[in-house]
């Protein structure tokens, strides 16, 4: 080998890798995201995907019972910003750049179809996750993303122009990586410590609480109509003076669904604080109020006398529910319609508008449940995604103090999120 003609004798030539790199320190829905529109956006960068666990896109998996609650319909970015109970004019800025459309488009042009339900939940059309997972695999491997498991970032530190990451393995080894720029998408963490290794470079964090939880209800005789789902139930909270409308699922602990999924979110932190206990009102019959619905039953009582009342009632309640509520108005469900007294109407009426219940903590889902709290906003640039105090750090996803309510809107965050975090890395990268 020669150089101008210059014979080189005995010299070893190092052709040093001068691409740039970006680290992506978590491998869920934001994360791959980010990692794989950097990739592709910049061929030269080098991308790698470090996850702690054994487990990629986790919370994709199991989202809308191994659907995947890909995001929620809107065309006007407005739309969806009341969903977000923390962040909404963050997201707001966001979703100009990178909103529930595109995300659409993104994973057709891919061969992904997505399809919108009744309520305006959006699943690919094959009704499994897995080919959301499976998208977003194929996009890592075109790309040339690399991805290591049980891999944990314990600590970030800025050695001049580089980033320095001490690493532990599931076998508790370190090792140290290097990188130009560092994508933080871990998710939430249940408690403070879990931030520790951020704070540690400068950020601050609103201390996380859980989101998206059921209410746990020391009812024996209610946990009996365990899988009973009532479509439209008005929730409320009186001691916050908050509510939720939807669909009400009774579980063998309390209740959870929609309705109660919602005012979780809402209200997240106010229950933190009341330490889960606190009475709720359930209305099963919302389009009524209490005097409203007595003259109703009043009504049914004299143009249905003989019929029994377990046997067919106004409001098209599911058999059980009906009988649960009769039960707990003192009224056999035997009795004819002419039998039952006024008295007894008036119970029911109340036991249909204003059902009191006491709620004595709460049950999240596991992998699946949503945290209030991250990284405070005001030290993240929108715009981009990188942190407003250390410059090459960005952050994508639930690691920020951003939560949504059920219904994909915390998946479309993690799409957009990601998405301009990674064009305005590539653009880092010229």
């Amino acid at each position: 080998m020669s150089v101008e003609g210059l014979p080189l004798l005995g010299l070893e030539i190092v052709i040093m890798d001068k691409r740039k790199k970006l680290i992506v320190i978590g491998g869920g829905a934001s994360g791959f995201f980010c990692a794989v529109n950097a990739a592709r956006i910049s061929p030269n960068l080098d991308v790698l995907i470090l996850e702690k666990t054994s487990k990629l896109l986790s919370k994709v998996r199991i989202s809308g019972g191994g659907r995947c609650n890909v995001t929620h319909q809107s065309e006007v970015v407005e739309d969806m910003i009341d969903a977000y109970p923390r962040g909404k004019n963050f997201v707001k800025k966001t979703f100009h750049q990178f909103s529930a459309l595109d995300t659409l488009s993104w994973f057709n042009d891919r061969g992904v179809a997505i399809k919108a339900e009744p309520d305006g939940r959006m699943f690919p059309v094959t009704d499994q996750s897995e080919t959301i997972i499976q998208c977003l695999l194929a996009e890592a491997e075109k790309f040339g993303v690399r991805i290591r498991l049980q891999s944990e970032v314990v600590s970030i530190s800025r050695k001049n122009e580089f980033f320095e990451l001490t690493l532990s393995d599931m076998h508790k080894a370190t090792e140290i990586e290097r990188s130009d720029f560092i994508c933080v998408s871990v998710g939430g963490y249940p408690k403070e410590s879990g931030f520790d290794w951020l704070k540690n470079i400068g950020h601050h964090v609103s201390p996380p609480v859980p989101s998206l939880f059921t209410f746990n209800i020391p009812d024996k005789v209610l946990h009996q109509l365990m899988g009973v789902a009532n479509k439209d139930t008005l929730v409320k909270i009186p001691a916050l003076k908050m509510q939720e409308l939807g669909p009400l699922l009774i579980t063998h602990w309390g209740m959870s669904g929609p309705a109660v999924l919602k005012l979780s979110s809402r209200a997240a932190k106010d229950l933190h604080a009341l330490d889960y206990r606190y009475d709720i009102i359930v209305s099963w019959v919302p389009a009524f109020h209490e005097s409203a619905m007595l003259e109703k039953l009043k009504s049914f009582k004299v143009v249905s006398p003989k019929q029994l009342v377990h046997s067919r009632n106004p409001f098209e309640l599911i058999a059980r529910l009906w009988t649960y509520l009769l039960l707990k108005s003192h009224i056999s469900p035997e009795l004819t319609w002419a039998n039952i007294t006024n008295t007894s109407l008036v119970a029911l009426s109340k036991s249909l508008c204003n059902d009191l219940y006491s709620v004595e903590g709460k049950t999240t889902f596991k992998d699946e449940f949503v945290t209030a709290g991250g990284i405070k906003l005001e030290e993240i640039n929108p715009a981009t995604m990188e942190s407003r105090k250390v410059s090459g750090l960005f952050f994508a996803g639930e690691v920020m103090d951003v939560d949504g309510i059920t219904g994909g809107y915390n998946f479309q965050h993690a799409w957009s999120s990601g998405w301009i975090a990674a064009n305005a890395i590539s653009k880092g990268t010229n």
